[in-house]
């Protein structure tokens, strides 16, 4: 199975790779329009900052790319926020996949959050096998708010957020699966298997 890890200069993505290799998918990182469209899956990861990474999608297109892909689609951490609507992070127009607003946590001395969280109210096949028990590893001061139209898991910090969207095609995660042990990589293993 060929996987394209999308390259926008965020940071996370060896890990990402490295899973990818774990689990048997042959990963490539790319920016690469062809590479990207012909792939079985696509992941999007990230750490950084929103309107730095929007500025290199546009660049190279891939915001248009991005959003007219059709074969399953991942988003992590930063991947997740960009596929929303708007940031908080520098106002920041994101890519509109999801029709929702990303926020900083308050109050500022709790931030970012870091750390092991476990999951709640689990809905979508990409979490078969995981209950209200199963952690993740956060790191991130940004959060998509809850829509029950997206929303297929949260967790709660400060208040609820979207831990986990699902809209079509595209899933994303605001915590790092390939640094969440086994349940990171059963979740990884149930996006391959879409």
């Amino acid at each position: 199975m060929d996987v394209a890890v999308i390259k926008y200069n965020a940071g996370n993505v060896q890990s990402v790779l490295y899973a990818m290799e774990r689990l048997g998918a042959n990963a490539i990182l790319t920016d690469d329009w062809e590479t990207i469209k012909k792939s079985d899956k696509v992941i999007f990861p990230g750490q950084g900052e929103a309107s730095t990474a929007m500025k290199y999608l546009k660049e190279r297109k891939l915001d248009q790319l991005i959003i007219a892909l059709d074969q399953p689609f991942f988003g992590i951490c930063l991947g997740l926020q960009l596929l929303c609507e708007h940031s908080e992070e520098y106002d920041t127009t994101c890519l509109g996949v999801f029709p929702i607003r990303v926020k900083k946590f308050p109050p500022l001395e709790k931030v970012p959050h870091i750390g092991w969280n476990n999951l709640q109210h689990l809905k979508s096949p990409l979490l078969e096998g995981l209950n209200d028990s199963a952690y993740v590893y956060y790191v991130h001061s940004y959060y998509a708010e809850v829509d029950p139209r997206y929303t297929i898991a949260t967790t709660h910090y400060i208040n609820d957020f979207s831990a986990l969207l699902h809209r079509d095609n595209y899933y994303a995660m605001q915590a790092h699966p390939e640094k969440s042990s086994e349940v990171g990589e059963t979740i990884l293993t149930n996006f391959l298997n879409l």
